[in-house]
């Protein structure tokens, strides 16, 4: 096998310079501009490398190759869930599988009944997002009594009982954002606004309560790190009053809440446990004409759009949802071809409370958005800080690395 890539490499090393020397050495009657002549070696270059890559790849052997795998999202289509759809489906053609992408509309039976079906209809593994904490861990323990041979993985889907008491199922793997980590690195956004010069910062914070779901409070404990050691403090804690339409209620609680302080000689930044909140949060400080910065965790089009407008969106904090496509296809693989501890080898793994992974956070500023025109969340990468582009936590093995290539 070793010597089949190299030899291959070598071959492509040749390939690579015969092309070079073709470009240089062919003279038609009507010489193309040299720029055109080097574009056209480059294109035919990339082709070569193409085809190279996909023999050497249908050399490696996927010990996952013809399963049958899908992702199940409990909430609508969105864009970032689609960049995650598409690169997990991406992922999963390049090591043999086949990939199915459910959106189940924010419909609790909905999803149960699509992994009922997918669970009944033969589908090896399966890619669980956003299940709900009060009935996941029961609900999945009974398909996999059901169904022992599935494979399942969870993305923001915790296990409790019905004491409230965590849990973990066997064989199950579970993933989440580094949410702690988005609430420190917006906290630390917001002292270093004015330098660091004011302490403790004083914060309007966005924010359910305790038990409203699992990433809010993972949030909370970052954010209450600060408060404990008098970093920060809150003003006040605010949150919408209508969860159907939070944001335009995040926008009217903020207009009555501002009404009460003296902008900026009472509060010094705003943080936001969501960016739908935080739509509705910016709305109301723009209308205010308020000069008082805000942060929030989460990031999709319309934030950026609202950032460029150079106000008081300073900063989102995000993961990169083409790189979260990837990393869950290569946990499941990784279930599926039982190479479990593969999994725990990866760098975001906790063994406490045990097959438990984060996806690292990124801090992506009003700056950043604003220093090259036409930035989106497709192409945020363009502009991001290094973090946001590392795959190097992602888990992998030998021949995971031979199919996909080295993790950079």
């Amino acid at each position: 096998m070793k010597k089949k890539l190299i030899a291959l490499g070598l071959t492509f090393a040749m390939v690579l310079s015969m092309v070079a020397c073709g470009a240089k050495q062919e003279a038609p009657a009507e010489a193309a501009p040299a720029a055109e002549e080097e574009a056209a070696a480059e294109e035919e270059a990339e082709e070569v490398a193409e085809e190279v890559a996909e023999e050497v790849a249908s050399d490696v052997e996927s010990p996952v190759a013809g399963k049958k795998i899908a992702y199940i999202m409990l909430m609508s289509s969105a864009t970032i869930f689609q960049m995650w759809s598409d690169e997990f489906t991406k992922t999963a053609k390049a090591l043999g599988m086949k990939a199915d992408t459910f959106f189940c509309s924010d419909n609790a039976d909905t999803w149960k009944t699509q992994v009922e079906t997918c669970a009944a209809s033969g589908y090896d593994g399966l890619m669980l997002s956003h299940g709900g904490q009060e009935y996941a861990w029961d609900f999945l323990t009974g398909i996999l009594a059901q169904y022992p041979d599935l494979k399942i993985v969870t993305f923001d889907t915790p296990f409790k009982d019905a004491n409230g008491d965590v849990q973990k199922i066997e064989g199950v793997t579970q993933f989440f954002q580094q949410d702690a980590g988005f609430a420190r690195d917006l906290v630390e956004q917001l002292i270093d606004i004015d330098g660091g010069a004011h302490k403790p910062v004083r914060i309007l914070q966005v924010q359910q309560g305790a038990g409203y779901n699992s990433p809010f409070d993972r949030r909370q404990v970052g954010y209450q790190e600060y408060l404990d050691d008098g970093s920060i403090v809150n003003v006040e804690r605010i949150a919408p009053t209508n969860d159907q339409d939070a944001t335009n209620s995040m926008r009217d609680v903020t207009a009555a809440t501002l009404a009460k302080y003296k902008d900026t000689e009472d509060i010094d930044g705003i943080w936001c446990c969501y960016d739908a909140y935080a739509q509705g949060v910016y709305q109301a400080l723009v209308e205010a004409t308020s000069e008082i910065p805000m942060v929030s965790v989460d990031i999709c089009n319309e934030d950026i759009q609202f950032m460029c407008e150079g106000k008081n969106w300073k900063a989102c904090a995000t993961t990169n949802w083409t790189s979260n496509g990837e990393f869950a296809c290569r946990v499941l693989a990784l279930e599926l071809a039982d190479q479990y501890d593969d999994i725990a080898a990866a760098s975001c793994y906790y063994a406490d409370p045990g097959a438990w992974l984060e996806i690292p956070s990124t801090i992506i500023t009003q700056e950043m958005v604003m220093s090259k025109d036409g930035i989106t969340v497709e192409n945020l990468g363009e502009i991001a800080p290094e973090s946001y582009t590392d795959r190097t936590w992602m888990p992998t093995c030998d021949w995971m690395d031979a199919i996909l290539g080295p993790l950079s």
